[in-house]
């Protein structure tokens, strides 16, 4: 019974996470069945079992919140179901390992480019005119699918850390759209996983409390993220991004404890500075803002005297 709690309080954080940041939900799910004991390719499919009803919820909330872009649904969610079939099918075949070698040498470059994009820019500069078309969101979906069912998780960080990164989007819409799209994706992997693995190894009731746990915190991922500062929420997803891969890049590498020490030193005290130079921007932000403000309803008035 104290397993189960667990494994819900771990699904609950996991969609926490995945629903404010847009990525998360995989990675930390599966990391949290492994710790307990479960074997990868079972822990990635209960995963994904359970997270087939957190991403629908969490895909729900976002468009009651008004934080999707349809468009961007529709081109990443057909790319990313083949995807995520394609990795299932190689997952049970074979080690993951390089791939998730792979994925946290990409993942944690993109969540550097994140983080420094989102604090530290220039204000004004983080959202482009140009739109996510076709061209780019294919690929990344068919990417992002794969990673996430051969990495247990993997589709949050690779196509809400690619898009943020583009800065087609804004943030909230980033993480909206990606978690809608989500769902396809999961459904997808897991009838995959059902055709090509044993389920003799399944615990059902861990996939439960997981789904319980991940639905109870869709609607509140929601909310943070649309009252989240863009530059805030950007800071954070790349943040979590690097500390996350940065642990198992360091260990692929085989680092040693004292050099992984002097490392997430090092890691804490960028993220300090990148979340500093986030406020700062934002109450830069906010007093530019003001002035603009101010000028439009002294114009007005100026109008009307005359």
């Amino acid at each position: 019974m104290l397993t189960l709690l667990l494994v819900g309080l771990a699904g609950f954080l996991a969609q926490l996470v995945s629903g404010t940041l847009g990525m998360g939900y995989g990675m930390t799910a599966t990391t949290a069945l492994v710790v307990f004991g479960t074997a990868p390719a079972i822990a990635s499919a209960s995963a994904h079992f359970a997270q087939v009803g957190t991403s629908l919820a969490s895909g729900v909330s976002h468009w009651r919140f008004r934080n999707v872009d349809w468009r961007a649904v529709g081109i990443l969610a057909g790319p990313g179901s083949v995807g995520a079939v394609i990795g299932a099918v190689l997952l049970v075949s074979f080690s993951a390992d390089f791939a998730t070698g792979w994925m946290s040498v990409i993942l944690f470059a993109l969540g550097v480019y994140v983080l420094v994009r989102f604090a530290f820019l220039r204000v004004g500069k983080l959202i482009t005119e140009k739109r996510p078309g076709v061209r780019f969101l294919a690929p990344l979906g068919l990417v992002a699918g794969f990673v996430d069912a051969t990495g247990g998780g993997g589709w949050g960080p690779v196509a809400t850390t690619t898009l943020l990164s583009s800065g087609r989007l804004e943030p909230r819409k980033v993480v909206g759209s990606v978690q809608m799209a989500e769902f396809a994706v999961t459904v997808s992997a897991s009838l995959a996983f059902l055709a090509a693995l044993s389920l003799h190894g399944m615990d059902f009731a861990v996939v439960a409390a997981l789904l319980i746990g991940g639905v109870l915190a869709a609607p509140i991922g929601a909310v943070l993220t649309r009252r989240m500062p863009p530059r805030l929420l950007g800071t954070a997803a790349g943040g979590l991004i690097v500390l996350t891969n940065g642990w198992q890049l360091l260990g692929a590498l085989g680092a040693a404890p004292v050099v992984i020490a002097l490392v997430y030193v090092a890691l804490t005290a960028f993220l300090v500075t990148a979340l500093l130079a986030a406020l700062r921007s934002m109450s830069e932000e906010r007093r530019i803002n003001a002035l603009v403000g101010e000028d439009g309803v002294n114009a007005a008035a100026e109008r009307a005297r005359r």
